[in-house]
């Protein structure tokens, strides 16, 4: 897997938030840490982001959120207010102007809240009140190709939602 095909966005990105002076701290889930490491593709990426995580199980979660259990009640992985919820969590934790966080079942096993391999939420949380949520359906059980097809979708509302 190479990261080649990310680049071009990080690169718009980057460029955005350089111009508004803004910064971006990512929480990766099925993605694997691929948002973040196409975001720091870019050099002098400590310009516009601040940090993350990969979060991938329950301990990672209360670690990088630092959220109350009760803050979850009724939520479930790969759906649209768990993502929100992540992704204002380490905007605010990592004191960011922007979040984004990835939720979703890459395949090749079974998903503990029982979503279908191939789902991702993506929420972009950013000033403003500005909240958007993506959700990508592939079909396929390839968890390869759907890392790479979350992480695309990722970058692409990141920076749908950077655009005037």
């Amino acid at each position: 897997m190479t990261l080649a095909p990310f680049h071009p966005y990080a690169l718009r990105i980057a460029e955005r938030l350089r111009d508004r002076g803004e910064k971006v701290a990512v929480a990766d889930g099925a993605t694997g840490g691929l948002i973040a490491a196409s975001l720091l593709t870019v050099p002098g990426a400590l310009d516009f982001f601040v940090g993350g995580g990969v979060v991938y199980s329950l301990r990672a979660r209360d670690v990088l959120f630092d959220l109350p259990h009760e803050a979850y009640r009724g939520m479930r992985g790969a759906s649209a207010d768990y993502a929100l919820l992540q992704a204002r969590a380490i905007r605010d934790n990592f004191h960011a102007e922007w979040g984004i966080a990835e939720s979703g079942s890459v395949g090749g096993s079974t998903h503990p809240s029982g979503a279908p391999a191939g789902r991702s939420c993506t929420a972009v949380v950013g000033p403003d009140g500005l909240e958007r949520v993506h959700m990508t359906e592939t079909g396929s059980d390839d968890r390869l190709a759907n890392m790479q097809d979350f992480t695309l979708a990722a970058l692409q509302a990141f920076e749908a939602a950077l655009s005037p």
